[in-house]
């Protein structure tokens, strides 16, 4: 191999090979540093991203995440009918249905039902019971529609 120099000390090869170690090589290794860098920072992006997702929390157990919000206007509804019972056997010692609720504007429910669910008061004198009722799954499916309640004592909780 016949090499020649410049002024500068710059080699250059008359065979039309590039010195190992010369400038194209070095910005070659430069850009594959980059794209592997960008692609480890990418895989660990999406490890955190699956571990979080994984571990997000639900609202009931063996419930899927998606239905977090679900659950959560039906424990919302479930408050808001209780509420209006509860000041409807303050005014006239007596509870009463849902529908009786709503035709004595107790009640401001915007719908009788929410994503599958449907309310239904149990009177009993000045004690009342809501349940909120999901027709069941299909067997093979893996999400699970927990049957919520509320009573007088205001506390929400799943009925098995």
């Amino acid at each position: 191999m016949i090499c020649e120099g410049d002024s500068r000390g710059n080699s250059f090869h008359t065979n039309g090979h590039t010195p190992l170690g010369g400038r194209e090589s070095r910005a070659e290794n430069e850009s594959m540093r980059a794209l592997a860098g960008i692609l480890v920072a990418c895989a660990l992006l999406f490890g955190v991203y699956e571990y979080y997702l994984r571990s997000m929390p639900v609202t009931d157990k063996g419930t899927a995440a998606t239905q977090a919000i679900s659950l959560t206007g039906v424990r919302t509804d479930l408050m808001q009918i209780a509420q209006a019972e509860r000041g409807y056997i303050a005014l006239n010692g007596n509870c009463v249905s849902i529908d009786e609720l709503a035709s004595s504007h107790s009640l401001t429910l915007s719908r009788s039902e929410r994503d599958g669910y449907s309310y239904s008061v149990e009177c009993s004198g000045g004690d009342f019971s809501i349940t909120a009722r999901h027709a069941p799954a299909p067997a093979d499916s893996p999400i699970r529609y927990p049957t919520l309640a509320i009573d007088q004592n205001m506390q929400v909780h799943e009925v098995n």
